[in-house]
């Protein structure tokens, strides 16, 4: 019976497929540390890693049987792509199940942040005063606002669609234009980078952490954005470079920010938990408990499918 590594103790309701047909090697604790699946993975014909630590030369050479990388999640910036190819290693991600409420966080980061919530709960929830003037306090409207989204794949039409429902206008950039058909289902305007930064109310980072997207957003494009602008990041942290975003927030060259995404996570640095405009989730864009299952029943069938000669999601 082939062996499956569960880098984590997951929840078991959306790994029943592969109950019987696997030998299914959970963690006692809650994850598996690096040594630990150096220590079990050699005869191992599954890896389903986990986050905090990267899967890499030393891993997938330590898996003498590895014939599967199955990752948890849509971004796979933690394991070694490439090499796992060279080995014979295949790699795939859970691109759909990680869709809907990914996109739900980034519209709530934009909701939040322009109407202040995180601000006013703060106050509201501690013993400073606040003032209930009716021209004190005030945020800002998202209707009628101009949405520019970086990365207009499905979880950026998924934002798109939500906030068309809000009354906003969309432009976004890719490195390809999206076919006509698309555009006009969001009213979306294809625009290059720089008008993305100079004419967005907001903008929404949903592009995957690569070569060319590091330090995306540093002091050049805060400097371009609107001094009313807000920026909102669900994609990966390493898009920001976040000095340059202090930087930005403290010489109000932007209006705020809604982070669920950090450079050096869980490290978040202690400038950014200062400002009363910046609000922060952890890393939290697929954490809901319904997400969880069908992220894990995406895995599953990935792992059945390689076997079996189906569709899977393969990225190397």
């Amino acid at each position: 019976m082939k062996k499956i590594l569960m880098g984590h103790n997951f929840l078991r309701e959306g790994f029943k497929s592969l109950e019987g047909k696997f030998e299914i090697i959970y963690p006692e604790k809650s994850h598996f540390n690096k040594e630990e699946v150096l220590e079990r993975i050699e005869d191992i014909d599954v890896l389903v890693p986990n986050f905090t630590f990267r899967t890499d030369k030393e891993i997938i050479d330590a898996g003498k049987n590895l014939k599967l990388i199955a990752n948890f999640g849509v971004g796979y910036n933690t394991i070694d792509t490439e090499y796992a190819a060279q080995k014979g290693v295949t790699v795939t991600n859970t691109p759909y199940s990680v869709l809907e409420p990914t996109a739900e966080l980034a519209f709530a980061l934009i909701v939040a942040t322009a109407r202040r919530v995180g601000f006013y709960n703060n106050k509201l929830h501690s013993d400073e005063r606040i003032s209930w003037g009716i021209f004190d306090n005030l945020g800002t409207s998202i209707y009628g606002r101009t949405l520019g989204i970086y990365g207009m794949g499905r979880i950026g039409q998924a934002v798109a669609r939500r906030a068309i429902a809000s009354g906003m206008k969309i432009i976004y950039h890719n490195r390809r234009r999206l076919d006509e058909a698309i555009e006009k289902q969001y009213n979306a305007r294809y625009v290059d980078f720089d008008t993305l930064l100079r004419e967005s109310d907001v903008i929404s980072l949903n592009a995957p952490a690569t070569s060319e997207t590091y330090h995306l957003m540093s002091d050049e494009q805060f400097k371009a954005m609107k001094s009313t602008a807000i920026l909102v990041n669900t994609a990966r942290g390493s898009l920001v470079d976040e000095q340059a975003l202090i930087r930005a927030l403290h010489n109000k060259e932007i209006y705020a920010a809604g982070l669920d995404v950090f450079e050096n996570e869980p490290k978040i640095p202690e400038e950014l938990k200062q400002f009363e405009n910046v609000i922060l989730t952890p890393h939290a864009g697929t954490q809901t408990y319904e997400d969880r299952i069908k992220m894990e029943e995406e895995v599953a069938k990935n792992i059945l499918n390689f076997f079996s000669g189906g569709e899977i999601n393969k990225v190397n």
